[in-house]
This record gives structure tokens, sequence and C-alpha cells, in this order.
């Protein structure tokens, strides 16, 4: 590997988790949405370090070509922020579906309270 790519692989992650860390100061990313990409920051650093790991475990795993260990390492992990996210939208779209019943029957109920303040009452005669 030549020492611009050592050097690029090394900043890169570096620029990754700073922007990781930046969006969790500025509360512009939640803690359990920036796990995932926490760690592929720090496998990314880790990796840009030591490049020799990658052989090294690309080897023990029986995978001919480093990057693709690389590739598949990132598919795994955008899978799982993908199934994170899905999995928080069905909740959120299930609140939002018990919240928005709630709110035709109160818009209900405040109709109906509307309708009989504007009701005259035929019983009600003014005394003299």
């Amino acid at each position: 590997m030549s020492t611009a790519t050592y050097i690029l692989g090394i900043v890169s992650a570096l620029i990754a988790l700073f922007t990781v860390v930046e969006l969790l100061r500025r509360r512009r990313l939640r803690e359990r949405h920036a796990v995932w990409w926490f760690v592929a920051a720090l496998l990314a650093l880790v990796l840009g370090i030591f490049p020799a790991t990658l052989t090294a475990l690309a080897d023990l795993l029986g995978v001919e070509v480093p990057t693709n260990l690389v590739f598949f390492v990132s598919i795994v992990i955008l899978f799982l922020v993908s199934l994170q996210h899905s999995s928080e939208l069905t909740g959120l779209e299930d609140k939002t579906r018990v919240l928005a019943e709630e709110s035709a029957l109160q818009k209900v109920r405040l109709e109906r309270l509307e309708g009989l303040q504007e009701r005259p009452s035929s019983d009600f005669r003014p005394e003299p």
C-alpha cells in the first residue's frame, strides 16, 4: 500500500469519527443511532492504522481479496443501521396512528360540546 493511500485511510476514518462525535455533541444525532456509525469509524481507523490486520483477518476468514472483506463488513453495518431505523419507524407509525385516533375522538367530543352550547334551550324563559 502506498503512503498516500495509508494516510488517506487514516484521515478519512478520523473525519468520520470526528463527524459522529460532533453530531452527538450538537445533539443532531442520538446515541442509539450513533453506535453503528461509531463502530464503523473505529473499525476504519484501526484498519487504517494497522492495514496488516485486514490482510490477516481476510486470510483467517478465507477471503482472497481483503478489500472484499471491507465491503462485506460495510454492507453488514449498513444493513444493521437500516434494520434499526425500520424498527424505530414501525414504532413511530404505531404511535402516530394512536395519536391520530385520539385526536379524532377529541375533535368529535369538542364538536358535541360546542353543539350543546349553541342550541337554545326551549325550557328557558326569563322571569319578569
